[in-house]
């Protein structure tokens, strides 16, 4: 039907005429009442977003001559976050003469996560950039 008589049947009924598919050869349209309709969406939004979970990404420090002890309670607090349902990610800052024995930085990453995981896993391996030695871990599905 043309336009017109689509527009003076929404009128009649006190609703708008809204174009679904305007790409379209002939343009697609519906009766409907848009002021709902967007508040409906909205709804569905804000129903949407209460209902998601935000996985926000927390950070525990290492040092390479961390004794075993500190190692395991920086373990809990990971472990804490992971059953938490966060992301953690793990840091070595390296010092001077420590840049030069990286591995035994990544040797304490790996102790580190041997020590958390039967509650986490490895979304990113031990990694050097720079002075830094990073590893990030996520929850056990």
């Amino acid at each position: 039907m043309s336009a017109a008589q689509a527009n003076k049947i929404a009128d009649e009924k006190n609703l708008d005429l809204v174009k679904i598919s305007p790409t379209a050869n002939p343009p697609v349209c519906k009766i409907m009442d848009y002021g709902k309709f967007r508040f409906d969406n909205a709804k569905k939004e804000k129903d949407a977003r209460k209902n998601q979970k935000v996985a926000d990404l927390k950070e525990v420090w290492l040092s390479m001559t961390i004794d075993t002890h500190d190692l395991e309670t920086k373990a809990k607090q990971a472990a804490k976050f992971l059953s938490n349902g966060d992301k953690v990610k793990v840091s070595i800052r390296m010092r001077g003469r420590q840049q030069a024995h990286a591995s035994l930085g990544v040797e304490v990453m790996n102790e580190f996560f041997s020590l958390i995981a039967d509650v986490g896993e490895m979304n990113k391996k031990p990694l050097t950039e720079g002075r830094n030695i990073i590893m990030i871990l996520q929850p056990k599905k």
